[in-house]
């Protein structure tokens, strides 16, 4: 009987090796279809309506999401405009300190960094300029900066300019050598600048003391052990 099986096998007249009655082993497969092609997989894609709904349903989440990325954005143009100013005016407090002598920081509309340029409130560029010990004696450009967005809608609030002697302090002056500026202090002798924009819903603000201390905080908080960010 095993030689039976052997011998059938052998002869290639079936696909399997018998060991015995209704036992085998496969050894081929014929995947061919009847015509005698390969079958190839059936491979399936979106179909135009999958794609339309899909479409529909990303516009609507993008549509929602909009205003929160617009207010996100116009938030981050406050801030950018706002650590420029402070950087500007902390600048001015070191450059007196380091020159023992007076400086005045202001608002400007004009680019250029020259002593010919004037002050101009709410303006888009910043200067820091020393001022004359001595009147005839020549001052100095000594650095001006950019407020980034303050073109782009942020508005800002403040004195034009501001004078800090040689300790640092605040100190009045109605007449720092530039063009429409004038150093003023309040009673309390605290220079204020408001930052804010008309899509913005976080208005930020610099506070500059009678010493001489600049910091940016935000004036819908109150300040305190909790709320370090927060105006007093």
């Amino acid at each position: 009987m095993l030689k039976r099986a052997a011998s059938a096998g052998k002869g290639g007249s079936g696909p399997c090796l018998g060991f015995g009655p209704g036992v085998g082993m496969r050894v081929g497969v014929d995947s061919r279809a009847p015509d005698g092609r390969l079958q190839a997989r059936r491979q399936r894609g979106l179909t135009m309506v999958e794609l339309m709904v899909t479409l529909v349903l990303l516009s609507l989440l993008l549509g929602l999401a909009a205003p929160s990325f617009r207010l996100w954005i116009n938030n981050a143009k406050v801030r950018t405009a706002t650590d420029a100013l402070q950087s500007g005016l902390r600048l001015a407090q070191a450059e007196a300190i380091r020159r023992n002598r007076q400086v005045v920081f202001f608002l400007t509309n004009d680019s250029a960094c020259t002593t010919a340029i004037a002050a101009n409130a709410n303006g888009s560029f910043w200067g820091v300029r020393s001022v004359a010990l001595v009147a005839g004696e020549a001052t100095e450009a000594v650095q001006c900066g950019v407020l980034p967005d303050s073109v782009g809608g942020v508005a800002i609030s403040g004195p034009t300019a501001v004078c800090f002697n040689s300790m640092g302090r605040q100190v009045e002056n109605t007449n720092p050598g530039v063009t429409s500026a004038s150093c003023a202090l309040s009673g309390t002798g605290v220079s204020v600048y408001n930052v804010s924009a008309p899509m913005a819903d976080r208005p930020l603000r610099v506070v500059v003391t009678l010493g001489g201390q600049t910091r940016m905080c935000d004036p819908a908080r109150s300040l305190s052990s909790t709320q370090t960010d927060g105006c007093s």
